[in-house]
């Protein structure tokens, strides 16, 4: 199932490269097909990621880089960056590299650990969950958010070409903000339930040994 869902990137990976003019570096007239929608933006996103000098960067990675080439162990401290003046969508799509000038690296790797912290909170709640359904939605839904993170993540510190991903829980967002609100939701009602039946199941366990001493009292009184 994951290579099927990696051929789309492999297939736009292979076109950006086959229609990329490395001695005019620029991009081939593309196919009717291929021209339609956002898909040249695609193409070309991944064409600079993969042949853009240095130079030739956009403008986004360029002011993403000096955010967090600023920012440095501990950063300038909150609310004193000055690239969100200049880097495009420093709410959304960038807000990694600002959190990066603003709390330094320190910050950005906690931020890390708390989006690993969520996916092996999920991890133990798949484990535990005795439904099937449930157990998978949750995992499925966790794994969604985390991805999409690190793949936010990844493209500000331009290890991904830019895709316009947002980052969970922290970038500010309309429709994305939605999918993260209902995933949270249902994980945490995934979790209720199995709280609830381990609730459940502990006054039984306990009350267990209660009963077999008072029956062995019972059985002493009648001898």
């Amino acid at each position: 199932m994951a290579g099927i869902a990696l051929l789309p990137v492999l297939f736009l990976i292979i076109t950006a490269k086959h229609y990329y003019n490395e001695e005019e570096h620029k991009t081939r007239d593309l196919p009717s097909i291929l021209a339609s929608g956002r898909i040249p933006t695609w193409i070309k996103r991944v064409q600079d990621f993969m042949f853009a000098e240095q130079a030739e960067s956009s403008y986004q990675v360029q002011q993403a880089k000096i955010a967090i080439a600023t920012g440095g162990w501990i950063g300038k401290g909150p609310g004193k960056s000055e690239q969100r003046n200049f880097l495009p969508h420093p709410y959304s799509d960038f807000i990694y590299a600002i959190i990066i000038e603003e709390y330094g690296l320190v910050g950005g790797a906690i931020i890390v650990f708390i989006y690993l912290l969520f996916l092996f909170r999920s991890i133990r709640l798949f484990r535990k969950c005795p439904y099937a359904f449930g157990a998978f939605l949750a995992l499925a839904l966790s794994f969604t958010l985390v991805i999409q993170a690190m793949v936010n993540m990844a493209v500000n510190v331009n290890l991904f070409p830019t895709t316009g991903v947002t980052l969970p829980l922290v970038s500010m967002g309309g429709s994305s903000l939605w999918f993260t609100c209902f995933a949270i939701g249902i994980i945490l009602s995934v979790a209720r339930n199995v709280e609830q039946m381990e609730g459940d199941n502990l006054p039984q366990a306990e009350m267990q040994p209660v009963v077999n001493e008072a029956g062995k009292e019972n059985m002493t009184g009648d001898i």
